[in-house]
């Protein structure tokens, strides 16, 4: 086990995921999600989403070091929800410079530069191109991804109130199987699987109140 990943794992890891709600905020507002059950079929469509949109991103970022500017413009291209977009770059560069204080990886020397001023960073990228240099398996940085993304989802959902932190843990545990079949699809382009999670997201910026920024 690296001990790396269970620190970029942990809460007090600083990569503002837990400033954001993946729609969920906008889904529960407009009353499509208040519920156990209808909170599951969220989780599961956003994971299948991020196994499909995101992972062919990272994966590609950890494997191309010297493609990384197409890549992160692929990432901008591709989220055209302005929300989505916005939390995705913000993420990128919380995790960019966290990473950089706690662990000094060598090889991202250039990595904003390449990223060209008008896409900033975006998380996918970013995660597989710093994984990469940290030398973390691929596989285990897919994993990570996957697992941060469910884990803020769910603190979201709690922090909402439209699950006790009981309830949250209980739907977590269940949720092994749907990992690890979200951690081993082979696309190697995003596809977007999700559209009514992308929906709600794109309401978010129109609520005339907000506990998350997406």
């Amino acid at each position: 086990m690296d001990w790396r990943i269970l620190q970029m794992a942990d809460v007090g890891f600083p990569t503002g995921g837990f400033t954001l709600s993946g729609g969920l905020e906008a889904a529960w507002r407009l009353g499509e999600v208040g519920n156990e059950e209808e909170t599951d079929w969220f989780m599961r469509e956003s994971l299948r989403q991020a196994s499909r949109g995101a992972l062919p991103l990272l994966t590609r970022a950890y494997e191309e070091p010297k493609s990384f500017g197409e890549i992160n413009a692929l990432c901008q291209a591709f989220l055209t929800n302005p929300a989505a977009n916005r939390a995705s770059r913000l993420q990128g560069s919380a995790f960019l410079y966290a990473c950089e204080r706690a662990f000094h990886p060598a090889g991202l020397e250039g990595l904003r530069e390449s990223a060209g001023l008008e896409h900033a960073l975006h998380f996918a990228p970013v995660f597989g191109r710093v994984t990469a240099c940290l030398a973390i398996p691929l596989e285990e940085a897919r994993r990570l991804f996957l697992f941060l993304g469910l884990r803020d989802l769910l603190s979201a959902a709690v922090r909402l109130g439209v699950l006790g932190p009981y309830q949250a843990q209980r739907l977590q545990a269940a949720y092994s199987g749907e990992l690890e079949r979200a951690a081993g699809a082979l696309e190697r382009e995003p596809v977007q699987t999700a559209p009514l999670l992308d929906l709600f997201q794109a309401a978010h910026d129109g609520l005339d109140a907000k506990l998350f920024q997406s």
